[in-house]
């Protein structure tokens, strides 16, 4: 394995306005509870990838800050007004040491150190210059988004973003990676995850929850 050579930047929104699809899902568990635990268990996944030198967390959210800071995120305060593409330039913005830099969903909590290592050396081993991306499971959406030192990372994350970031120049990257594809915004999205296996924050609360 290389060096540590990215930063990856992780933004994540309020707990009160996070993952609205996904509010009721664990009908007992407090919604904030869910959405942190899901950005809590993609930080931490990040944090043990020995691709990664730093993970920046781009929030206005108290109890996030906390909760990554001990996770070992640097924070990053949220910019007025970015909303989600807002606070993916604003991290990358301020990205330090002339390193690669990626653009990460906060809601993979099945993600896995080393498939994220293998789509982040993919991108690397791509033609110079040039950004990739992640597309998610349904193909649809974006999950990873990632530039080289000296490119703007240009996010177009939201409804259709693989199609947009496509669009826009940067290269699909092709790896199965099951646990980096899977985001959570839906019941069914986490009762997929879960069968990848969560994370520890995620999967404490689907424990604590009753069977359904």
């Amino acid at each position: 394995m290389r060096q540590p050579t990215w930063t990856v930047v992780v933004p994540v929104k309020r707990l009160d306005v996070a993952k609205s699809r996904l509010r009721g899902a664990l009908p007992v568990v407090p919604h904030e509870d869910l959405a942190l635990a899901l950005a809590a268990d993609t930080v931490r996944a990040v944090r043990a990838c020995p691709a990664v030198a730093e993970v920046l967390v781009v929030t206005g959210d108290d109890r996030v800050a906390a909760e990554l800071a001990a996770a070992g995120a640097r924070l990053v305060p949220e910019p007025p007004g970015g909303g989600l593409n807002g606070a993916f330039r604003h991290g990358a913005s301020v990205a330090t040491g002339g390193r690669w830099v990626a653009g990460l969903t906060s809601d993979l909590p099945a993600l896995r150190p080393a498939e994220l290592a293998q789509a982040l050396t993919a991108a690397q081993d791509g033609p110079a210059g040039v950004r990739r991306f992640v597309a998610d499971a349904p193909g649809t959406g974006t999950v990873l988004l990632a530039a080289p030192p000296g490119v703007p990372l240009e996010p177009r994350f939201g409804v259709g973003s693989a199609a947009a970031h496509a669009a826009g120049g940067a290269v699909p990257l092709a790896g199965a990676w099951p646990t980096l594809r899977r985001d959570v915004d839906t019941a069914a999205d986490l009762a997929a995850a879960a069968r990848l296996g969560l994370g520890p924050a995620t999967a404490a609360l689907l424990d604590a929850a009753p069977a359904g």
